[in-house]
């Protein structure tokens, strides 16, 4: 399975993105599905996770303000993102395990201004 995240931009603290993760196979072979931030150091935050049934976990740091969300019959998860902060500047990936992969995608780079 090959991912590819989109949907990043420069946006002003409060404002809001949604993030979306096209993989090359359906969300069915998926088992779980995660929003990971990398730093510029390499440093990797789990943001969010949604497992095959639906199950959801969020970071401390953005619950109440991201949604983890997939298309169970398609090949698309998202990640909405409300009333941005400059610490959640970063660059956004998507990774995503089953029975036979564990793969991650390149990210799309989210930045908020002050």
């Amino acid at each position: 399975v090959q991912l590819q995240a989109s949907g990043g931009g420069l946006v002003q603290a409060g404002g809001s993105l949604r993030l979306t993760c096209t993989a090359t196979r359906s969300m069915f072979v998926i088992n779980e599905l995660h929003w990971v931030r990398q730093t510029p150091g390499g440093q990797r935050d789990l943001i969010a996770g949604v497992t095959k049934r639906g199950r959801t976990t969020y970071a401390d740091s953005v619950k109440g303000r991201f949604t983890i969300s997939k298309e169970d019959a398609g090949n698309v998860a998202y990640l909405n993102m409300n009333d941005l902060k400059p610490e959640d500047t970063g660059l956004y990936r998507c990774h995503a395990a089953g029975l036979d992969f564990d793969n991650w995608g390149r990210g799309t780079q989210v930045t908020v201004s002050s």
